[in-house]
């Protein structure tokens, strides 16, 4: 689980503005905060299959978030994948 730390950091690097919480850049931001934090879970315990199932579903979401973002603005979603080290 993602501790409220690790969220408003993850909120604060990609906001356009202070009360922007939940346009697909922030979310997008986030969801990559969690899957990073599973995916250490995992490499742990390797059984715990219904983490694994929710990983999958919020590697799904983020792929829907960024496929709009890029089809809306395409120069933010290039800024974004190279901030946040993803790959297309």
């Amino acid at each position: 689980m993602i501790t409220a730390e690790n969220k408003a950091k993850a909120i604060a690097a990609t906001q356009t503005s202070k009360q922007d919480v939940g346009s697909a850049q922030v979310q997008v931001s986030v969801l990559t905060a969690r899957i990073r934090e599973v995916t250490e879970h995992l490499k742990v315990h390797k059984h715990d299959h219904k983490a694994r199932r929710g990983l999958i579903q919020m590697v799904g979401r983020r792929k829907k978030l960024l496929s709009y973002l890029e089809k809306k603005d395409f120069a933010g979603y290039k800024a974004l994948i190279t901030q946040l080290g993803l790959r297309k």
